[in-house]
């Protein structure tokens, strides 16, 4: 009789042994993959991708919020997209705004276009992480589309925390705290949204909030160890001289694009064990 993830008790020893052997599986498949590689694609569009999108969002909601407002949310959400640099991000985004009416409206349409670059490069990404060769062809309207509804839902995400950021600013004199959380779960719930909605597969709600959870904590920790390397440590000024900013920024999204697939990986190995009626420490090969 095949036993499931938790039909048994697992002694600390043995848990600790299928941990081991189920994060090799995965680094194994991960790599086999070219997870590196397709982090290293999905980086790059995301840093080609950021501030178009960020504009277009800004000089949109501006019509609903306080540029000002919006204008602080954006600067604490780059600083998670670029931790040592995000104030070049801010600074990039509020010159954009500032020359809007320049670009008109026929720009936008153009802005919006390289703002899907990211989500495009992802879809294909995950769409090889979860490759099985009984899988349907997504239906081309709808990857044209998906993008646009991802920005549709960002909009929407920086519009409700633009509008938490200025209650929490109301009653609180410090809400640094307050607002990093709400900065974090933002992040969080942006992780879930691609691992439930991106793969051509089924994917159960909880484990694409349980996966989004582990990538964003895995992020911030990341992150944090990022930002003291590259503001105490690190030489790369040094050795890039006036190409540091994107060098830094590149490597940045690079290391955030390679946990975001890590953990598609994570959940495609865990769907192939549950499809194949294994316990998830076993061995799928």
């Amino acid at each position: 009789m095949t036993q499931g993830a938790g039909d048994t008790e697992l002694s600390p020893a043995e848990l600790a042994r299928h941990l081991f052997g189920f994060s090799h599986r995965v680094l194994r498949n991960f790599l086999r993959n070219h997870g590196v590689l397709l982090a290293g694609g999905v980086g790059y569009n995301v840093l080609l991708s950021a501030v178009p999108m960020l504009a277009v969002l800004g000089v949109l909601l501006t019509r609903i919020v306080e540029e000002e407002q919006l204008l602080e949310v954006m600067s604490i959400q780059a600083q998670h997209l670029a931790p040592a640099h995000a104030g070049l991000v801010s600074e990039a985004v509020r010159a954009f705004m500032e020359s809007r009416d320049i670009i008109g409206l026929v720009g936008l349409p153009v802005m919006l276009f390289f703002s899907s670059f990211a989500f495009r490069m992802l879809e294909h990404s995950i769409a090889i992480i979860f490759h099985r060769p009984e899988n349907p062809r997504r239906r081309f309207w709808v990857s044209a589309v998906l993008p646009y509804a991802f920005m549709l839902v960002l909009g929407a995400g920086l519009l409700g925390l633009t509008l938490l950021f200025a209650i929490v600013n109301a009653f609180y004199e410090e809400p640094g705290l307050i607002l990093y959380l709400l900065s974090f779960i933002s992040v969080f719930l942006v992780f879930s949204a691609i691992y439930k909605v991106l793969p051509i597969v089924r994917i159960s709600p909880r484990r694409a909030v349980v996966g989004g959870l582990v990538a964003a904590i895995l992020w911030e920790a990341t992150r944090l160890l990022m930002m003291y390397y590259f503001l105490n440590i690190s030489f790369v000024n040094v050795i890039y001289g006036s190409l540091t900013t994107i060098i830094v920024l590149l490597i940045s999204l690079e290391v955030a694009s390679i946990i975001l697939l890590l953990g598609a990986q994570v959940i495609a190995e865990l769907e192939r064990s549950e499809r194949l009626g294994l316990p998830w420490y076993t061995s799928c090969d």
